[in-house]
């Protein structure tokens, strides 16, 4: 501006002093010393750390982040600079300006990475220098990685679950819970067997505390064993085997059930007829003609065991024609329900007959003419349970309703990705565990749609979300109507620390 108006511009000229020390010029500063002689009086590095001592995995290639992390990253990436520069002690007395790895051979067991910090010195004066840490990587393994290679044969207690049923949707449900609570953490080994998983430790206090876990989520029956493995007289060691053998009851969630008399009896003339609602430590029982709720214990069943009369594989679908409600919403147990009677027919008989079943259910609140809905067929079911035999003059419902069906409405996202998937356990997998893979993909695929269908399941597991999920509007719209869906706040982040990490990660949509 004061060009342009032809005003006159004093031109403004650096001034250069002597250094104190060695009297060369340089421009001043409030040390009045050069650069060299600053470096010569002053070491900004001194107190710094310049050799470090880290541990490697050799395994899954991780380095330890005391006390007991382990983080993944590959060499000279971003992941292991941020590890390396963290592991530096008094670093926060300096600022860092910059770090840069040195370039090393990949067997010499070095990291070198270059700092550049600065420093305030003398009278307020900034120095930066550059320096060079050294990092020796030694070889450890880590704690999962010890167990992979652990001999099979260093097991000291073994769990055996067992199930006899014929279906794995408990084992799944139960696989969530051992997860979100870390109850198989020390477990050297993790076996899937035929109708059950073998859990084996190297201690037998983990191997106790293991199934007192599964006797507070199912209802189950144990005994245990010991094998003598050595003996020393000298010194009066024993050292045993100890084997757990743990029993699920048969009974399932959605199965039907006739009650033994003297069971209906003690819990106040329930049933006989009744449908399993829930199955924790105790097993919900709920007779759907009366809506009446009662809790059978793990010792009352064991005492009195019985088995389902039909099981969720023999389930048949109904089409709901008429629905006419009986009594108002009641809450039973946390779930709520309505008695109505409605008229159904089974999707089967279309075009063949023209079969109608006039029954009483307790899904008043979710059925409406035109739905469909899962249910057991008792008209041409073949029924020789025994304890139907013990209960005189009997009659029979036509059809029990269990649930609201919504395959119908599935068949349009067939194939799509969910928003969420499950993490899943390391097992490793017995010929006769093996099974037909079909089957195991459908009963899978069953838990999970019992997961978006009933909150109660959802209660005490972790859910993640799918990176992978594209959401689309198109798809949005169309799918707008009741079909249930996990909300996006039940679902929680999968942390990764690397994108290898992320892509090595055991999880199952």
């Amino acid at each position: 501006m004061a060009e342009e108006a032809g005003m006159f511009m004093v031109t403004q000229t650096i001034g250069s002093v002597l250094c104190c020390k060695c009297g060369i010029p340089m421009a001043p500063n409030s040390a009045n010393m050069c650069v060299k002689c600053l470096r010569s009086e002053v070491d900004i590095t001194e107190g710094l750390q310049k050799n470090v001592i880290i541990i490697h995995c050799p395994e899954c290639d991780t380095y330890l982040q005391p006390p007991r992390t382990w983080v993944k990253a590959q060499l000279e990436s971003k992941e292991l600079l941020t590890f390396c520069v963290k592991r530096l002690k008094n670093l926060n007395k300096v600022r860092l300006v910059n770090a840069e790895f040195i370039w090393t051979e990949p067997h010499s067991k070095r990291i070198k990475v270059k700092l550049k910090i600065q420093k305030e010195v003398l009278n307020g004066a900034i120095l930066e220098q550059s320096y060079v840490v050294e990092y020796v990587q030694q070889e450890h393994m880590c704690e999962s990685c010890s167990r992979v290679q652990a001999n099979p044969d260093q097991w000291v207690a073994a769990v055996q679950l067992r199930q006899h049923v014929s279906h794995r949707r408990t084992f799944f449900y139960l696989e969530q819970l051992i997860l979100k609570h870390g109850a198989a953490a020390a477990a050297i080994k993790i076996k899937q067997m035929d109708q059950g998983i073998d859990f084996f430790f190297s201690n037998r206090s983990h191997g106790v505390k293991f199934g007192e876990f599964v006797g507070k989520v199912a209802p189950v029956k144990s005994r245990h064993d010991k094998q003598l493995v050595s003996h020393d007289s000298k010194s009066n060691n024993y050292n045993y085997k100890y084997t757990f053998s743990v029993e699920i009851c048969p009974i399932c969630r959605e199965d039907l059930i006739c009650l033994p008399p003297k069971i209906a009896a003690s819990l106040g003339n329930l049933g006989p007829l009744v449908i399993c609602t829930k199955v924790t430590s105790s097993i919900a029982l709920l007779d759907p003609f009366t809506l009446r709720l009662c809790f059978l214990d793990a010792d009352q069943y064991w005492r009195a065991s019985f088995k389902s009369l039909l099981t969720s594989r023999q389930l048949v679908e109904y089409i709901v024609l008429d629905v006419e409600i009986v009594s108002s919403e009641v809450n039973v147990g946390g779930s709520k329900y309505v008695l109505a009677d409605a008229q159904v027919a089974r999707v089967s008989d279309f075009g063949k007959n023209d079969t109608i079943f006039s029954i009483r259910t307790h899904l008043g609140h979710l059925l409406s003419p035109g739905d469909y809905a899962l249910g057991y067929d008792l008209y041409g079911a073949n029924g020789n349970d025994s304890e139907l035999e013990k209960h005189k003059g009997l009659i029979l419902p036509d059809a029990i309703l269990i649930k609201k069906s919504y395959e119908e409405k599935r068949q349009k996202k067939r194939g799509k990705p969910r928003a969420w998937k499950l993490k899943s356990l390391d097992m490793e997998v017995d010929d006769r565990g093996r099974g037909d893979p079909d089957k195991m993909n459908s009963e899978y695929e069953q838990f999970l749609k019992d997961l978006e269908e009933n909150p109660d399941m959802r209660f005490n597991i972790s859910l993640y979300r799918n990176r992978e999920y594209q959401p689309s509007e198109v798809t949005s719209v169309a799918d707008g109507d009741d079909l249930p869906s996990i909300p996006v706040e039940e679902l929680l982040a999968d942390l990764a620390l690397s994108e290898e990490e992320d892509e090595g990660d055991d999880m199952r949509e």
